[in-house]
């Protein structure tokens, strides 16, 4: 930070400045993954500036996706994007042990709940059937990636609550103790902002850039078994995809 000199009567607003310099910072690697930005009150008194403006220079880092934020800890540098390959049917836990990382759940809650309209129709169950639903936060390397609602029809896995430890695979769970392995699934995403609930089990602020999820997996004879709705941090995702052309056909006028 000693090294910037911000120009006070450039129209070029001073949080922009601040923002650039870090920026610059990040992506030469001075600033690593993992490693902590200066705080407010650090950028604050060495660049004589109000709080206010390097709080914003911090959230505007977050907003890029660069850095993210904790609370009562700090603004991080972060790591490269996990990406969400939807070509393969994996968990969670699946996903994160692929890419190198440590993941781990922590429980929210567990029950038995009466099945709801939305999971109804994905599960195709009458509407006075019961599921099984867990929420949990999902963490990677011990950072909350997402919130994760599932539900489960209960004849399926009534003991699963006596079973199932909720801070490991479910999918391991119902391979192995009630021989439902999931082969398909279809799976919808969607941008949107965090909401106050959201925010604080992630971690982050409300309204910030999140994923939206929403999942019906299958077994081999096309019951469905499971539906999810979950928020994933924008700020730590990415969406993948490979796109062909269909057939042989090259007479489209337009372009990308």
């Amino acid at each position: 930070m000693e090294s910037l000199n911000l120009d006070r009567h450039s129209v070029v607003p001073l949080y922009f400045q601040i923002q650039q310099h870090l920026l610059q910072d990040i992506r030469s690697g001075r600033l690593k993954a993992g490693k902590p930005l200066p705080s407010e009150e650090v950028i604050s008194k060495r660049l004589r500036v109000s709080r206010m403006t390097a709080r914003q220079a911090l959230k505007s880092l977050c907003s890029l996706g660069v850095a993210y934020s904790q609370r009562g800890k700090g603004t991080f540098v972060s790591e490269i994007k996990l990406e969400k390959n939807f070509r393969q049917v994996q968990s969670f836990t699946e996903e994160m042990e692929a890419r190198g990382s440590r993941p781990h759940s922590k429980l929210i809650s567990s029950e038995v709940v009466p099945v709801g309209e939305e999971a109804a129709l994905a599960l195709r169950l009458p509407p006075e059937e019961k599921v099984i639903r867990i929420r949990r936060v999902r963490v990677a390397d011990a950072l909350p990636m997402g919130v994760e609602t599932t539900c489960l029809p209960q004849p399926l896995c009534p003991d699963l609550l006596d079973k199932f430890d909720p801070r490991t695979s479910l999918y391991r769970t119902l391979s192995q103790g009630y021989g439902i392995h999931i082969v398909q699934a279809d799976e919808v995403v969607e941008a949107g902002l965090a909401n106050s609930e959201e925010a604080r089990l992630l971690g982050i602020s409300k309204g910030s850039p999140v994923f939206l999820f929403t999942r019906t997996s299958y077994v081999q004879g096309g019951q469905a078994v499971e539906y999810v709705k979950s928020t994933f941090r924008g700020d730590r995702y990415k969406i993948t995809n490979r796109l062909g052309q269909s057939g042989n056909d090259n007479s489209s006028g337009g372009g990308m």
